[in-house]
């Protein structure tokens, strides 16, 4: 098993920036895929960036692509994510999730999560 925990949250203005980092313990995080994912108050938790196990391929919602992104440093296990030009619907408590067998945009595909960060932009 691998634990996640997420860190670098906060509150910021629109147009802003945050960087949010997922730190794993555990087994070898280099062999694991790792997924963002947020979830808003009363909306379902949605995928917003993942990357493959070297860090090589990334992925990206519609929603945030070009103003986010994705990264590993497995030497530290950590993934990172660079949210640039954020927006007050950006506005929601994210999540990192790890998968060892494939990289996938389903939430339910994860068996290992952290327990999140609240990330809250103002107008």
């Amino acid at each position: 098993q691998v634990q996640l925990v997420e860190s670098g949250g906060g509150l910021v203005q629109a147009g802003g920036s945050l960087r949010l980092s997922c730190v794993a313990s555990g087994r070898t995080f280099s062999d694991y895929y790792v997924g963002w994912f947020r979830q808003a108050p009363g909306k379902e938790r949605e995928f917003a960036a993942a990357i493959s196990w070297g860090g090589v391929s990334t992925y990206y919602a519609d929603s945030v692509k070009g103003r986010f992104t994705i990264s590993r440093d497995n030497a530290k296990n950590t993934v990172y994510l660079q949210m640039d030009s954020l927006k007050p619907e950006n506005t929601a408590v994210y999540y990192c999730a790890a998968d060892r067998n494939h990289v996938t945009r389903n939430a339910g595909d994860y068996p290992y999560w952290g327990q999140g960060t609240q990330v809250t932009v103002s107008s």
